[in-house]
């Protein structure tokens, strides 16, 4: 471990030098409008003291429920200036979800729209909107907070059935920003950065932050992430030098940012789950041909976003070493380090970027974050779950979970959240989950549970959809009629069916150009040998990610521009084909 050179300055100090000292420069580019560093200032300033007079001051949380844009910079600077902590809450969430996470927070006031669904929960709604017009107020000084004051709270799944929340304090995150600068994954000059990553997500924080430190933010909204051909649009016409992605999103732009036209040379920070081999070595390789350069980034949210940088180079994946603050510890059996090269053990994190703990989990809170015996200063580390192999470098090489946690797209996921909400059907007994790697179409959830009624393949995964976010919701479901057990008496996770997805009950056959390209295009990326008219594009495993494929291919075969949200609007075969060639009509008549 390297120590900090200093305390790191709190970021909302950081941010008011930057305004005072390039007031012009712009702060957020985004669809709904630019704001330059004295905007920004002005505008947190009038939604802080807002916020003031609600009552909001040090210590207190707020929820934050906006789309993309230019008022989500807004909202989560102004409410760190008033001295509180955000909780990011997820428009496009189940109700069911925003509404505990809400409640098990204990929020008591909401930036969103003034339409807002938990409006009916008695929270007050503030929107920022009708703000923006108050008294100038950007000469009053933000709340003075101290490192321990909270930042934030992000809510990951739970192994309990429940999501629970992780509560990090300012003072890691301006860590976090310093051990970034120190490490030189970030550059030492201002730069243009896309905001990719949810704001639920805590990637989101080492990315918005950013302007605070005086970098421009390039908002990246849902269309523009997950369209190529916007994505490539818009980091030509922002200037975009730094992007977070994770490997599954590198899969689609992966084109835009080999093909030698990048302007300035793009800096890339991969995460939130393990970098395959083969996309390790072709990005290692773009980067020896000076196409690009790229940093992979490993750190769980219980350490404040990242906790291990690796510049990706040579043939090999790995997580690197350390950042500036934090201790690793490679950890056997006995609790003891494990030395030596090859030797595996389980991560074990410590030093600044810790966070406070679990709200309202304080049994949970003691089992993961347990004393550090190795520093022996009174401190605290992290179990991460995470297994890791030392190299002859000194680096560390991600192996896998020594539990029942996967990512998938990035995503963290307890399994047995959504085997409580599987489980929750009235007409389902039991349910056990698994991830399962799928060439086609990646990383999957699979669903294996019992029923004497089986309801329809659709009807459960609406019913999930209700209480679980869109990537959380299994890809597949099997029936059987008992979960296999070992003789111990756990899931003989052997036992079990390869997964399939459910085909129709009916073979239809596609008719027409847009039919039969679909079911050619979904046959491809679904990895079904035929597909019927009547087919669901999600019961038959698709995803967002796998969706762009079929986007694409419409764009260059038959010059359709449909959008992914459009494809969750017409998931049948026929219904979608229908559509497109409406949009087709209506373009050569126009």
């Amino acid at each position: 471990m390297t120590d900090l050179a200093q305390t790191p300055v709190d970021l909302v100090a950081r941010f008011r030098r930057a305004a005072l000292l390039h007031p012009d420069r712009i702060a957020v580019r985004s669809a709904d409008g630019d704001l330059t560093f004295a905007e920004l200032d002005r505008r947190t300033a009038q939604l802080a003291a807002r916020l003031a007079a609600g009552g909001i001051g040090v210590g207190d949380l707020v929820g934050v429920s906006l789309k993309r844009g230019a008022q989500l910079v807004v909202s989560l600077l102004a409410t760190w200036r008033a001295g509180a902590a955000y909780l990011p809450l997820d428009p496009r969430y189940p109700l069911d979800r925003l509404e505990f996470m809400a409640g098990d927070a204990g929020i008591r006031v909401l930036l969103g729209p003034s339409d807002h669904v938990l409006g009916a929960s008695g929270l007050d709604i503030v929107d920022p909107d009708s703000v923006a017009g108050a008294p100038d107020a950007a000469d009053q000084e933000p709340v003075a907070a101290g490192p321990l004051v909270p930042a934030y709270v992000i809510y990951t799944s739970g192994s309990t059935g429940r999501p629970k929340g992780v509560q990090v304090g300012r003072g890691s995150v301006a860590d976090l920003v310093a051990a970034l600068e120190q490490a030189g994954v970030y550059a030492g000059e201002p730069r243009v950065v896309g905001w990719n990553a949810s704001v639920s997500f805590d990637a989101s924080v080492q990315q918005w932050a950013r302007v605070c430190r005086g970098d421009t933010i390039a908002i990246l909204d849902e269309e523009q992430r997950t369209d190529p051909v916007q994505l490539r649009a818009l980091l030509d016409a922002h200037g975009i030098q730094d992007l977070d992605l994770t490997p599954s999103h590198w899969e689609l732009v992966r084109t835009c940012l080999l093909d030698g036209s990048a302007s300035p040379l793009p800096r890339l920070f991969m995460g939130g789950e393990p970098v395959p081999e083969r996309t390790w070595q072709e990005i290692s390789g773009a980067a020896a041909d000076g196409l690009l350069e790229a940093v992979n980034l490993y750190g769980p949210t219980e350490c404040t976003v990242d906790a291990t940088s690796a510049w990706i180079t040579g043939e090999e994946p790995h997580i690197g070493r350390p950042l500036p603050g934090t201790r690793a510890y490679v950890v056997g059996d006995d609790l003891r380090e494990v030395e030596g090269a090859g030797a595996v053990g389980e991560l074990f994190l410590a030093g600044d970027g810790l966070a406070h703990g679990y709200v309202n989990r304080p049994a949970l809170t003691a089992e993961r974050f347990v004393a550090d015996p190795f520093a022996a200063d009174g401190g605290r580390m992290y179990r991460t779950g995470d297994q890791v192999r030392l190299r002859a470098d000194g680096s560390l090489e991600f192996i896998g979970r020594v539990d029942r946690q996967v990512k998938v797209r990035g995503f963290r996921i307890e399994l047995g959240e959504v085997e409580a909400a599987v489980s929750s059907h009235p007409r389902v007994a039991t349910a056990v989950l698994t991830g399962y790697r799928d060439p086609a179409l990646g990383d999957r959830l699979v669903a294996y549970y019992v029923s004497e009624e089986p309801p329809a393949e659709a009807e459960l995964r609406d019913h999930c959809a209700t209480v679980l976010p869109e990537f959380m919701v299994p890809s597949v479901f099997v029936r059987v009629d008992a979960v296999p057990l070992t003789v111990n008496g756990k899931v003989d996770w052997e036992a079990l069916p390869e997964p399939q997805a459910e085909a129709a009950e009916q073979y239809v056959e596609p008719e027409g150009t847009i039919e039969k390209l679909l079911a050619e295009v979904w046959s491809e990326v679904l990895g079904q040998e035929r597909i019927s008219a009547d087919g669901n594009f999600f019961a038959l495993g698709g995803h967002s990610l796998v969706a762009l494929r079929v986007i694409s291919r419409l764009k260059r075969d038959l010059g359709i521009t449909v959008r992914v949200r459009e494809v969750y609007q017409h998931p049948h075969l026929r219904e979608l084909a229908a559509y497109a060639g409406a949009k087709l009509a209506t373009s050569e008549t126009s």
